[in-house]
């Protein structure tokens, strides 16, 4: 293949990302003209098989989704399921979610950050290559993961799909002297996160910006996790909200013919969902410990407005997310009183509930309508890696076309640096498959 004229680039499986996924680049007269992230894992009709179901399955049914981020499933079908059923849980319950969630959170961004995304920045092929020059880091890493999945299984009866979450609130609530124990691992774990931070803000990174509106949900005095009021920031600085009821009025998908995945469009412009949008527009609510955190890692002042449009740093911003979520998993654990009951009671009402919640890649919103007897008539999921797809593809028709601009890449290169901008937004592509409509044209 040569460098000049035509080229395709096909990258048969994307190494180092949650699910499977190609790319391909078709470039012409050393001009980019094409990048199409294909995801093309088979699909899985989870919005289909709820149909018909019971109102109470979808939290453990939607769990099954990812085995990454199954909290976020459940939480998020919880909470459109209550608001259909005009049911809100008490404090202490809702304090129960948001540790739970914070459990997630740090497992997941230790694992992206340890295993998949460092050994971009230091030269190495995968975490068993970096565990050679970096054990101790890689360690780190694997310590705040189970200290998350330790979270995990206390509130969720287990670490991957957990099963102690219902409608309401919580099979079974822990009790304080449970509680405990897990307060002196995150301490330790604290450390973990503020030398983590430290780690990452030494790599190098290369300049960039993301070309795309900011999209997350934002809560009153708290950085938002577990609910919110979904929230733009445009690229020229204009920051609006909307109600989360209207939110497919706002975020329309649409069906390409090279994805199993739907694209999303917010308002018609490109939208990123994830850590940068969390940060950009969440960041003044930051606690104390994960301001400084920040700060010292070069992102800004937090408490200013700081906002990075550059992917590359979602790596740092990450690194800071689970310093705060270890620090508001204490703060949570330290104000804790068992509620009277594990859960509140949720009747079945005929309506049409929302729910939006804060994965670790960005905004997972639900919709469910169920009929007077609690049977869902319909469902719909909108996971951030599906709404991220275009944002990703955008970026990727920057970094390629300078790169054959500045010095006629080879096709070696353009792999390596198409796969290292993908990871950059952690795409967790088993959570995005859709199945495409089917035309039969017949003569």
């Amino acid at each position: 293949m040569t460098h000049r004229g035509s080229r395709v680039l096909q990258v048969g499986s994307l190494a180092r990302v949650e699910g499977e996924g190609a790319l391909h680049l078709r470039v012409h007269d050393g001009k980019v003209e094409d990048a199409r992230l294909k995801i093309y894992e088979p699909p899985r009709f989870f919005e289909a098989f709820l149909r018909g179901r019971s109102y109470t399955e979808p939290p453990d049914i939607t769990a099954r989704v990812c085995g990454i981020c199954p909290v976020a499933y459940q939480m998020s079908a919880c909470q459109a399921i209550e608001d259909a059923c005009g049911v809100t849980v008490d404090r202490s319950i809702h304090g129960l979610r948001r540790l739970l969630y914070c459990g997630e959170w740090i497992e997941s961004h230790a694992l992206h950050i340890h295993l998949l995304h460092a050994p971009d920045f230091l030269g190495c092929d995968s975490a068993i290559d970096l565990a050679r020059t970096e054990r101790a880091a890689v360690e780190r890493g694997l310590r705040l993961k189970q200290t998350g999945n330790a979270l995990m299984t206390l509130l969720g009866g287990r670490a991957i799909h957990p099963v102690n979450v219902r409608l309401g609130g919580f099979h079974r609530t822990p009790t304080p002297a449970e509680l405990r124990p897990l307060a002196e691992q995150l301490r330790r774990a604290a450390d973990d996160a503020w030398e983590t931070v430290r780690w990452v803000a030494g790599f190098d990174f290369p300049d960039a910006a993301v070309d795309a509106d900011f999209l997350s949900l934002a809560s009153p005095g708290t950085y938002a996790i577990e609910s919110g009021t979904p929230t733009v920031l445009r690229t020229d600085g204009v920051m609006s909200s909307f109600p989360l009821r209207t939110f497919l009025d706002h975020v329309r998908e649409a069906q390409v013919p090279h994805s199993t995945a739907l694209h999303s469009r917010l308002d018609g412009r490109r939208h990123l969902t994830g850590p940068l949008a969390r940060f950009a527009i969440n960041g003044r609510r930051l606690r104390q410990t994960a301001m400084e955190a920040a700060r010292g890692a070069g992102l800004g002042d937090p408490a200013a407005g700081a906002v990075c449009r550059n992917p590359y740093r979602s790596i740092l911003v990450r690194a800071v997310e689970v310093v705060y979520a270890v620090e508001e998993a204490l703060r949570i654990i330290d104000a804790y009183e068992p509620p009277p009951r594990p859960y509140v009671d949720v009747p079945p009402v005929a309506g049409t509930g929302h729910g939006a919640t804060e994965a670790p890649r960005g905004l997972l919103y639900h919709r469910y309508r169920l009929d007077a007897e609690g049977t869902v008539t319909d469902a719909c999921l909108v996971p951030p890696t599906a709404q991220n797809q275009g944002a990703i593809e955008d970026d990727l028709v920057r970094i390629v076309q300078t790169a054959i601009t500045d010095h006629d890449a080879d096709d070696e290169e353009l792999t390596h640096l198409c796969e290292r901008a993908i990871r950059n937004h952690d795409p967790c592509i088993s959570c995005a498959t859709h199945f495409l409509d089917l035309t039969v044209e017949r003569t």
